[in-house]
């Protein structure tokens, strides 16, 4: 028998904080209180003045990703090493098949190269192209393998993006299973023509790519999706939310009473897009991700929408190349691979520019980093909080410790930090990882292959037949009788 006690901390749930103790044992939390006896042979983590909460969640990141003819430097171990570095113990990656492969052989693929995680995974699965083989496979990733979101870019033209007859068949069959379409929304033809249109301009460098895709092609994209979604009755999860325009469209839906969630990366509450003007090819080129890093004035409207409810989780979008990778797209912005990192860093960039700040209570930022994506992905309270039965995934966190986010102290294997130089108050001081201590005060203890797959059942019954209540109550067009015609003088 393997066991923690973590004692004199506060624990903070989505719901509430409070003052207990914290027994976990074999992986998962045998009982949180008040004086918890401990165990022989128990070890203990002393919380006194820190608080006790859920391990974070990253619903959004790409590991060993194979894109724009290269492959992304943190592998499945790599990057949840890091992740559990900074208090993140679980990630949501994705399966991107190409166009034409099976979606049942690219997610054995992709479950290969998760065998080495150190914290625990599970997959949305890309529908990249559409055929009865597609749809059939949809079925047994539900049923038999746990998985129950499917993913959608809009974007990437002539490589992994979806056409709209593609979007309303996944749609629909997504509906019938019990799982949850999310999108990637950018407006794929418009940044086709816009990259040709920056080009023949002249600008060629990093400074072309918010050109190219401004926050319209993004807004377009969320509505048409969102539009879609409403026809058919299915909610819908719109990732990487980046602008004013794309966060005012989920509002709209949701205010019409549709159900509709929207994402926001760590990277894009506190970047501006100024990083793409600088001189410095490398250090601009390290920046290009898409959607890209906006004006300053967008980040208020993001952070305001975390606290109104209105975007509901947090992720990063790990996709992490190097320079040498970045170099393809030296002298032509649209070759540059997307992608940055995030995965360490998430955490203490929020709780000090969401909590220290005032914008989220601690209770807040629980919710928008760990419970709400537990319960959007079926897995609450497994995961996302602290009670007895849970796996024993917890982050012990310093709310007066500090940390300057760099490369040279992160661990992932990246050469650029998109925080570089940030300091911040409020770090991890122990992490917990299926009652494993896997950080301890800035030692690093992940074991490769200790992840495990997590499995995330359908959403039941009920959840077509939603859709089809939705579809039976949505207002018709009016009739109006048809106008009489003047008679002839």
């Amino acid at each position: 028998m393997s066991s923690i006690l973590i004692r004199g901390g506060t624990v903070v749930n989505a719901d509430r904080q409070f003052k207990a103790d914290v027994l976990c044992i074999d992986g998962a939390i045998h009982s949180v209180g008040t004086k918890l006896d401990k165990p022989s042979g128990t070890k203990t983590i002393d919380a006194s003045g820190q608080y006790v909460m859920p391990g974070g969640i990253d619903p959004h990141t790409h590991m060993q990703l194979p894109f724009m003819g290269t492959v992304a430097v943190d592998d499945f171990y790599y990057g949840t090493a890091a992740a559990l570095a900074g208090g993140t113990t679980s990630i949501i990656d994705f399966v991107i098949p190409n166009p034409q492969q099976p979606l049942m052989d690219a997610y054995q693929q992709w479950r290969g190269w998760a065998d080495k995680a150190a914290a625990d995974y599970g997959f949305h699965v890309a529908v990249t192209w559409w055929s009865e083989g597609v749809h059939a496979d949809m079925g047994k990733l539900v049923k038999n393998e746990g998985i129950n979101s499917f993913k959608h870019f809009m974007a990437y033209k002539n490589a992994i993006m979806c056409d709209d007859e593609t979007l309303v068949n996944s749609f629909k069959r997504a509906l019938e299973l019990g799982a949850m379409p999310t999108v990637h929304a950018e407006n794929g033809e418009l940044v086709y023509l816009l990259q040709q249109e920056v080009m023949k301009m002249g600008i060629t460098g990093p400074e072309g790519h918010p050109l190219s895709r401004p926050p319209m092609v993004e807004a377009e994209a969320a509505n048409r999706a969102i539009a879609i979604a409403d026809v058919i009755g299915v909610p819908i999860y719109v990732v990487h939310v980046s602008c004013i325009e794309s966060a005012e469209a989920i509002a709209r839906a949701r205010a019409r009473g549709q159900r509709v969630y929207g994402e926001v990366l760590a990277g894009h509450l506190v970047v501006d897009d100024s990083v793409y003007r600088n001189p410095d090819f490398t250090a601009a080129a390290a920046h290009v991700m898409s959607p890209p890093f906006r004006p300053k004035g967008n980040q208020e409207f993001l952070w305001r929408g975390l606290q109104s409810g209105n975007l509901h989780t947090t992720a990063t979008d790990h996709c992490v190349f190097c320079a040498e990778q970045k170099a393809a797209g030296k002298l032509d912005f649209s070759k540059i691979p997307n992608g940055t990192g995030g995965v360490e860093e998430r955490l203490a960039v929020i709780w000090d520019q969401g909590v220290n700040t005032g914008r989220l209570t601690p209770s807040e930022f629980v919710a928008v980093t760990s419970a709400n994506t537990a319960k959007l992905f079926n897995i609450y309270p497994r995961k996302g909080c602290i009670h007895a039965g849970a796996d024993a995934d917890i982050v012990v966190w310093d709310p007066e410790g500090s940390k300057t986010l760099s490369v040279k102290t992160q661990h992932s294997r990246g050469d650029y930090n998109i925080f570089e130089g940030m300091t911040v108050r409020g770090v991890p001081s122990h992490t917990v990882s299926r009652g494993k201590l896997v950080y301890a005060k800035g030692e690093l203890r992940a074991e490769k292959g200790a992840g495990q797959y997590v499995k995330r059942p359908a959403f039941g019954s009920n959840f077509e037949a939603a859709g089809k209540r939705a579809e039976a109550t949505r207002p018709t067009a009016v009739k109006r009788p048809a106008a009489k015609r003047k008679a002839k003088a």
